[in-house]
């Protein structure tokens, strides 16, 4: 097939910035349409395994991520109520020896800015920020794309990467609404100085309690804190002042270990997030519209997957279109063969561990025995089918 129609992606983000850099590598047409009028992502940090950075070095960004990185000792999980260890993952040169690639935390706009800036400088990628989608229409030979404002595109095929609430995954498959859990979460930033000395400023720490946790780690070379509060109510979809915010967050943490109480106090309260996932499917084409990341599979934040899970999803759907030389509906049935299963499980494993972090009385008490004896080997081999990664699909004929 010709390749003079471009790709559309749908969806600026992580995954769909990806996705069009992936396709352009390999010679394609792609254009980003974005709803909002500038590109960006939210600005908190994000946390990278070891099988993300063979996508990283597919797409051409490796040392642009790492120039960005922070490379934690120990990513470590304590007791909220004791601040005792739980879980310990070296994250260190054995890390490395076994996994082959470092585990990070970044900043989230300097992992989007990296993907930008090698897009951008593509000549076969151009983006339209202000181009909300409306719907897809499946032609012999192309897709007819409408937006909110009347305009139509025409496209080789069509990528949704809009996320959680993803209109080209509405139309698709048919109205439906995400999971929400029953908790909400807060996040914020704040300049290292602020931090005291007793508060782990190296490692990715999460702090695990009853029906709540935090997570702590630092961003761009120490400089910046980054810190998100996670807790269970009945009111997810509340809002209210941020003093009144603060008077919940105080209360659901009153057993909380002083240290978080710390970090509590310095939360900027003026935004929380409802947290959701959504069960795993089957099924994430429609002719030649495919969905990637959130909108094909969105997951808790368990294992800290979600954008390694949308970079894979754009490196290997890439691939397979450029395997299969544009036949889009052979291409996005190996995809969804290659990605399906990987992605269900940590859909699914992510809701136990989620449980598992916020364990209440003798239950937490267990859970922390039985991690007690846990060695090294044993937290690897726990982890090795994420962090050992992917291989390239083979696509039949």
């Amino acid at each position: 097939m010709s390749k003079d129609l471009p790709i559309y992606v749908v969806g600026a983000g992580l995954g769909g910035v990806a996705a069009a850099l992936g396709l352009a590598r390999k010679g394609w047409k792609v254009r980003i349409i974005e709803a909002t009028p500038e590109l960006g992502v939210i600005g908190y940090g994000i946390q990278l395994g070891p099988n993300v950075f063979p996508m990283f070095r597919a797409l051409g960004v490796e040392d642009a991520v790492l120039k960005h990185a922070h490379f934690p000792p120990d990513v470590l999980m304590l007791d909220a109520l004791t601040a005792k260890e739980v879980v310990r993952v070296p994250a260190g040169e054995s890390f490395r020896a076994r996994f082959g690639d470092p585990y990070v935390a970044i900043h989230r706009v300097d992992l989007h800015g990296a993907l930008l800036d090698a897009a951008r400088a593509m000549t076969n990628v151009e983006i339209l920020p202000s181009t909300e989608f409306a719907s897809y229409e499946n032609l012999a030979d192309r897709v007819l794309i409408k937006t909110t404002d009347g305009r139509q595109f025409e496209a080789a095929a069509v990528i949704g990467s809009d996320g959680l609430g993803s209109a080209v995954r509405r139309q698709m498959i048919g109205e439906e609404t995400p999971r929400p859990i029953g908790y909400v979460a807060h996040r914020t930033i704040v300049p290292m100085e602020q931090v005291s000395k007793e508060i782990g400023r190296d490692e990715v720490i999460l702090w695990g309690g009853p029906g709540f946790h935090i997570v702590q780690y630092p961003l761009r070379h120490r400089s910046l804190f980054n810190i998100v509060a996670v807790f269970q109510t009945e009111n997810i979809y509340e809002r209210a002042d941020e003093e009144t915010y603060r008077r919940v967050l105080m209360e659901t943490y009153a057993s909380a270990h002083p240290l978080m109480h710390e970090m509590l106090r310095m939360m900027d309260l003026k935004r929380r997030w409802v947290i959701a996932d959504r069960d795993p499917i089957r099924g994430w084409s429609d002719g030649r519209v495919a969905l990637l990341g959130d909108a094909a599979h969105p997951t808790l934040q368990s294992f800290a997957q979600g954008a390694c899970m949308a970079i894979e999803d754009a490196v290997v759907l890439a691939e397979c279109i450029d395997v299969t030389k544009g036949d889009f509906a052979r291409a996005f049935k190996a995809y969804e063969r290659a990605r399906s299963l990987r992605t269900a499980r940590i859909i699914l494993e992510s809701r136990s561990l989620w449980e598992f972090y916020h364990l209440r009385g003798i239950a937490a008490e267990v859970r922390n025995e039985a991690c007690a004896d846990r060695t090294e080997d044993d937290v690897f081999r726990c982890l090795a089918w994420i962090y050992d990664g992917i291989r390239m699909p083979e696509v039949a004929g």
